[in-house]
C-alpha cells in the first residue's frame, strides 16, 4: 500500500466524515495473540470440571456464551491450555474442514484448546466487536495465507500478528460494530424463524404418514377419517428405476445451445453453487419432465428430488410408476423424502456409499387409499416447503447486504 494511499473508507457516517483517513496496523502491534492447548483425554481427573474449555469445532457458534466441554484445575494446571478473558477474537488454525480460518467471539472466560487462536481484547486501541466483524470478513483471506502440505493447510500466530486491520477512532469502531451486530441479530431472528418452520415440516411428516407398525397416520384431514387404513407395498412392487446417463465434463457445456438440455447432477440438487449444464440431447427415453421422481445412488444415497427438466446424471435414478393408476408426484416426494435418512443408513459403507435396487426394492412403504387425500398432503406439505424457501432467500439477501455494508464500512487495504 503506498503510503500517500487515504484509508477512507466509500460509506461512513455523517458524524465522522471530518475525522480523515483510518491507520491500518498489523494485530500483533495492538493486540496479545495466543492459542490454547488440550489436556490429556486419559486422565478423567482432568474433566468435569467447572472451567469452560473450547475445541475448534464450536467456532460455528460464532458468538460464544457457553460451550461443551468443562475442565479441572487440575486440567488447567497441567497441560498447555490458558483461560482467556471475554471478548477475544477466536480464529480457527487447522482442520480440512471449513474450521481453519473461521472466526467467532466469546462472551465468557474460558480455555481453547491449541486448534485456536486468540486476539486478546485491548480497550484502549479496538472494540472487539469491531474487530471481530473484520476478522470475520476475512475467511477466504485466512483461507489463502493458510499453510501446510496435502491440501490440509494450517494457520499460525504469526500470520495472524501480520494481518493488516484498518482502525478508526474508538468512537467509530462502536458505531461501526452497533450497525453490523444489529443486523447480525435480525439475520439469527430470521435462521430461528427457518429452523422453526424446517421444525414444523419436520412435525407434519411425522404425523401426517402413519408410523412403523401402524396403519393411519396420526394426523389426517377430516374428510378423509372414514376412508379406512392406508396400504402398504414395496418400493419394487410400485416402482421401476432407471440409471441416469454417463457424460464426460469434455461434453458438458454452461451455455445452451440448440438440441441441447439440462443436464442435472448431484451438485444441483445438494447445494446448487454451481451454472447448470448442458449437454446434447441423448433421445426421449432418457429425458425427464418437472413431475419425474429421481433419487442419488452414490455419495448422498437416498435424497429425492423433483421439479427438474432434462437429463440426469449417472450417479441418479429415475422412478418410474409401474401402474397406469394415477399418482400425485409431490406426495411421493414427501413419501420419499420421510426415508431419506434411513436408505442412507442402509447404504454400502464404503468410501462412497451407495444403495443397491434390490435393497431399495424390498423396503416398505405407505400410501392413502385414495389421490385426494394424497393431493391434500401433499399441498399442505408444499406451502410449508414454499415458506421455507422463501425464508431461505431472504436470509440470503440479508447476508448480501451485510457483505455490501462490509465493503462500503470498511476501507480497502492491501496487506
Amino acid at each position: 500500500m503506498s503510503k500517500d494511499m487515504k484509508l477512507i473508507p466509500e460509506l461512513r457516517f455523517p458524524e465522522f466524515k471530518s475525522n480523515g483517513s483510518w491507520k491500518a496496523s498489523k494485530i500483533g502491534s495492538f493486540a496479545k495473540v495466543s492459542s490454547g492447548g488440550t489436556p490429556s483425554s486419559n486422565e478423567p481427573k482432568y474433566w468435569g470440571g467447572e472451567i469452560p474449555w473450547m475445541n475448534s469445532g464450536e467456532l460455528n457458534l460464532k458468538r460464544v456464551y457457553d460451550v461443551e466441554n468443562r475442565i479441572t484445575e487440575l486440567g488447567l494446571k497441567e497441560s498447555s491450555t490458558k483461560k482467556i478473558p471475554s471478548l477475544c477474537i477466536l480464529i480457527g488454525l487447522a482442520g480440512q474442514g471449513k474450521t481453519r480460518g473461521t472466526a467467532a467471539i466469546n462472551y465468557i472466560e474460558l480455555c481453547t484448546n491449541q486448534s485456536i487462536a486468540a486476539i486478546h481484547p485491548n480497550k484502549s486501541k479496538f472494540d472487539s466487536e469491531f474487530l471481530f466483524q473484520k476478522v470475520d470478513s476475512l475467511y477466504q483471506k485466512l483461507r489463502r495465507l493458510s499453510t501446510g502440505q496435502g491440501g490440509r493447510g494450517g494457520l499460525n500466530l504469526s500470520i495472524i500478528r501480520e494481518i493488516k486491520i484498518p482502525l478508526p477512532s474508538l468512537e467509530e469502531q462502536q458505531k461501526i460494530a452497533s450497525c453490523l451486530s444489529s443486523l447480525d441479530d435480525l439475520i439469527a431472528a430470521h435462521i430461528d424463524k427457518l429452523d422453526a418452520l424446517k421444525d414444523h415440516k419436520k412435525g407434519l411428516l411425522q404425523n401426517f404418514f402413519p408410523q412403523e407398525g401402524e396403519t393411519v397416520p396420526k394426523v389426517r384431514f377430516p374428510e378423509f377419517e372414514n376412508d379406512g387404513e392406508w396400504v402398504e407395498d414395496d418400493i419394487g412392487s410400485l416402482f421401476k428405476f432407471k440409471q441416469g446417463v454417463q457424460v464426460p465434463v469434455g461434453n458438458q457445456f454452461t451455455e445452451q445451445e440448440d438440441d441441447m438440455v439440462r443436464f442435472i447432477r448431484i451438485i444441483d440438487i445438494t447445494s446448487n453453487t454451481e451454472p447448470p449444464r448442458y449437454i446434447e440431447n441423448p433421445g426421449d427415453a432418457h429425458v425427464i419432465s418437472a413431475n419425474d421422481l429421481f433419487m442419488i445412488r452414490y455419495g448422498t444415497p437416498g435424497l429425492i428430488s423433483i421439479g427438474f427438466e432434462g437429463v440426469i446424471a449417472n450417479n441418479l435414478f429415475r422412478l418410474i410408476w409401474k401402474s397406469e393408476k394415477r399418482n400425485q408426484p409431490k406426495y411421493w416426494f414427501y413419501a420419499f423424502q420421510r426415508l431419506e435418512s434411513f436408505i442412507y443408513n442402509l447404504s454400502s459403507s464404503s468410501s462412497m456409499p451407495a444403495i443397491s435396487f434390490s435393497t431399495l426394492e424390498g423396503l416398505k412403504i405407505s400410501f392413502p387409499p385414495t389421490i385426494k387425500e394424497q393431493h391434500k398432503i401433499a399441498s399442505c406439505i408444499s406451502a410449508v416447503d414454499e415458506l421455507i424457501t422463501a425464508q431461505q432467500e431472504k436470509i440470503e439477501q440479508l447476508k448480501k447486504h451485510k457483505k455490501g455494508l462490509m465493503q462500503g464500512l470498511f476501507p480497502k487495504i492491501e496487506s
